[in-house]
Parts: C-alpha cells; sequence; structure tokens
C-alpha cells in the first residue's frame, strides 16, 4: 500500500484536497503495480515550512512510501506528476516541492506483517 503523507505551508481548501487526492491516485499509476485503490493519504496545510532561513513563500514537503519498488521504477515520472500537481492546484513553484521517498519492504496489515523480501 503506497502513502504518501503531503505538508504544505500553505492552507487546503476541501475542494483543493480533493482535486490533489484524485491527481495523487492517478499519479500512483505510474509506479508498476500500484494504484488508488490502495493509495492512503494525509495533508497537514498551514504547516510552518522553513526553507534557508525564510518561509514567506509556499512550500510542500511530500513523503512517498512504497512497498515492494526497490528497483524505483517508475518515480522519475511519479515524482514529476506530483510537483506538477502542487504546482497546478496550490501554486507551490516546482523548485520548493520536495520529495522524500522511503522504500519498505515489510508492512504491517490486518494484524499480519508482509515481507517484501520473503517474495524474492
Amino acid at each position: 500500500m503506497p502513502f504518501i503523507l503531503s505538508k504544505v505551508s500553505t492552507p487546503i481548501s476541501t475542494e483543493q484536497e480533493i482535486a490533489l487526492k484524485s491527481g495523487l491516485g492517478k499519479a500512483i499509476s505510474l509506479i508498476p503495480g500500484k494504484s488508488k485503490e490502495y493509495l492512503l493519504c494525509e495533508f497537514e496545510d498551514n504547516c510552518r515550512l522553513w526553507l534557508r532561513g525564510e518561509h514567506d513563500e509556499p512550500i510542500a514537503y511530500i513523503t512517498v512510501s512504497i512497498f515492494g519498488n526497490e528497483p524505483h521504477i517508475g518515480n522519475d515520472r511519479f515524482f514529476s506528476e506530483v510537483t506538477r500537481l502542487y504546482g497546478e492546484i496550490l501554486g507551490i513553484p516546482a523548485d520548493r516541492v520536495y520529495i522524500k521517498y522511503d522504500d519498505i519492504s515489510v508492512w504491517g496489515v490486518n494484524g499480519m506483517a508482509i515481507d517484501r523480501r520473503a517474495w524474492r
């Protein structure tokens, strides 16, 4: 299950949140084997984010956690699309959208551990 946590320095309206959620649902399909059906998103707006000692311009810090994509297939296209979405929907310039990628090899769901390394 992919998880995307977005921390942005701007407010996010309900309409913008829905647009981001929908756009991220489409973008996640750029990563093989991932789809919106299993995507979990969290949005934190009005965060006090500082860059270069300043916090007067909009900025986004996005953490993307993906299970089972250690070769990072599709990441370039995915990052590009996420950056475009935050620019288009929230007006955050591309050079102020930072994306952190976390590889998840073990995931717990439904009271069970799923270990990607056991699939090899």
